[in-house]
């Protein structure tokens, strides 16, 4: 069965980490490893309530916030430390575009509440025919379900689908579902891999 819809994952593929520095003195002023700031905003249990919507993004923020010791009207300060370094890949936003129109293109993110707004913003929501956010959806990868909403949302099979994430477990789990995986370590091998799948040139 040929490909017809192709889903990116936004962090670690799209937007990237490209530089710590920002990140790592965040975690210095709160006597802190980056690893362990890290966890604390992306790895918590309120980390995982707000990727599946059971809190805002804000109130996800706020408990931030406390662990650090650090008062509520500080968060857009610490917010904007924490991802100073991550940076939107626009070789890889030219190359989603491109695929407008002849493949179906969807977005499938494990995000919190504010995701869509950010899309908007950045103006990137315009890349996709479909978003499926995990606070929005109430699941997130590597469970079936998420996948399953963004197939069926994009009227599509398994089979005649492809994914592009940077976490090898999310890649096993579209797998099940019958879809094709492109494991993401860098854009040009991940472009390179999907030009093959999509026998485009």
């Amino acid at each position: 069965m040929s490909i017809r819809a192709v889903f990116f994952d936004f962090g670690g593929v799209i937007q990237r980490t490209e530089y710590q520095a920002p990140r790592q003195h965040l975690a210095e002023r709160f006597g802190m490893d980056y690893d362990d700031i890290d966890k604390l905003v992306f790895a918590s249990e309120s980390a995982r309530r707000a990727s599946v919507g059971e809190i805002t993004e804000d109130v996800h923020w706020s408990n931030v916030l406390t662990r650090v010791k650090r008062p509520a009207v500080e968060m857009q300060i610490v917010k904007d430390e924490f991802f100073g370094g991550d940076v939107v890949d626009h070789g890889l936003v030219e190359f989603i575009r491109s695929l407008r129109g002849k493949f179906h293109t969807g977005l499938i993110s494990n995000a919190w509440s504010g995701m869509r707004a950010h899309l908007e913003r950045e103006r990137l929501i315009e890349l996709f025919d479909t978003v499926v956010i995990s606070a929005e959806v109430g699941v997130m990868k590597p469970e079936a379900g998420i996948y399953s909403i963004a197939l069926d949302q994009a009227g599509v099979k398994g089979e005649a689908a492809v994914f592009v994430d940077d976490v090898q477990v999310n890649i096993e789990a579209c797998q099940q579902l019958g879809m094709k995986g492109v494991l993401f370590h860098n854009p040009q091998k991940a472009v390179d891999e999907l030009k093959q799948l999509l026998k485009i040139k």
